[in-house]
């Protein structure tokens, strides 16, 4: 195939393509998962304890530094979690709320149920799509606040969890629009649940009541010092800087070009971005296969731990001028200027 009919592709056959070159990659390994996640886990609470309990310091912003990587890590497998059937690694939802998503206040409820419809290609890039945000078309301030908004992210799991959780069971109507607006980690304003039958199966409330009588425990024992309180304000300091980092990461991960109208498979693709090697910094910055988003939406069914594979499989067997590679970025810097500079021309 010559490169212009290459470049022609539908998505539709470009996914054609890619399944038939990595089809067999889309097996989970749960031996990978439980490593990960308990060497993930493990890093967590070591780094936190010593961030919290050094006097020095240098030591306590560096164990800080990797406790916000760690955490960062820890909470991207909601994601993987989203795509995963629990028969696949069973138990390993379970044990990922009560290590990481219970603890710190971001159950796989707020995902599940939600990130799923960012897939549909009927929904993607338009104002039903709870992941897509058109800053493309924004002005930069708009960048700023994006980012910004992400700091705020420990207080709004705090009102979420210990004050909107317990007075939602009681009152109907604040439980049905904290059900919709406030039980998703989305970036669309405009987005609203419409799944309220999910918000009574045992696995919400187990995960949400969690949350709550956590929440308060965590409350109660600063009120009484028995957690210091810089303990508390270091660990809501390092969750506001995971959540920062996760939000530099999401402007980067999508082109957000789209003006709100339904998009073509294949644009839906290449509106979405890879950061592969020989980048290296994005193993930090975009943990657990996100640094292959675009791979992702092309072959959403395929585990992170092997979208590495198979992304160096489909650039050494799709044909020359495929439109694969041109979902590509260098790095977090330049995808970023990239995206400033199209904001700056919004306002030209």
């Amino acid at each position: 195939m010559d490169g212009s009919s290459a470049s022609a592709i539908s998505g539709e056959g470009l996914a054609r393509q890619a399944n038939a070159l990595a089809a067999d990659l889309t097996r989970p390994d749960p031996r990978i998962y439980w490593l990960d996640l308990a060497a993930t886990t493990l890093a967590i609470y070591a780094s936190l304890w010593m961030a919290v309990a050094s006097r020095s310091p240098a030591l306590a912003l560096t164990a800080g530094a990797v406790c916000v990587l760690a955490l960062y890590r820890g909470i991207s497998f909601i994601h993987e979690l989203t795509h995963l059937r629990p028969d696949q690694a069973p138990g390993f939802h379970f044990a990922w709320n009560a290590l990481v998503g219970v603890p710190f206040l971001t159950p796989s409820l707020m995902y599940e149920g939600v990130h799923i419809l960012h897939h549909a290609r009927d929904r993607y890039g338009t104002a039903r799509d709870p992941e897509y945000h058109p800053l493309g078309r924004l002005p930069p301030r708009e960048l700023a606040l994006f980012l910004g908004i992400a700091l705020l992210a420990p207080l709004g799991v705090i009102l979420r969890f210990a004050v909107i959780t317990p007075l939602s069971l009681l009152v109907p109507p604040l439980r049905r629009m904290a059900t919709a607006k406030l039980s998703a980690m989305t970036i669309n304003p405009a987005f609203s649940r419409e799944d309220f039958d999910r918000a009574n199966s045992p696995a919400w409330l187990a995960q949400e009541i969690g949350c709550w009588l956590w929440s308060w425990t965590v409350i109660g024992l600063t009120l009484a010092r028995t957690i210091p309180v810089r303990a508390l304000g270091i660990t809501l300091a390092i969750y506001a800087a995971m959540a920062f980092l996760n939000q530099l990461r999401t402007a980067v991960a999508h082109v957000w070009d789209n003006d709100g109208k339904p998009m073509k498979v294949l644009d839906q693709f290449l509106d979405t971005v890879n950061v592969p090697p020989p980048a290296t910094l994005p193993m930090l910055w975009a943990p657990v296969g996100l640094r292959y988003h675009a791979l992702h939406h092309l072959m959403p069914r395929v585990p992170y731990h092997n979208l590495g594979i198979a992304h160096r499989r489909l650039m050494a067997g799709l044909p020359t001028g495929s439109p694969y590679a041109k979902a590509s970025r260098a790095e977090l810097v330049p995808a970023l200027a990239d995206l400033l500079k199209r904001m700056r021309a919004t306002r030209s």
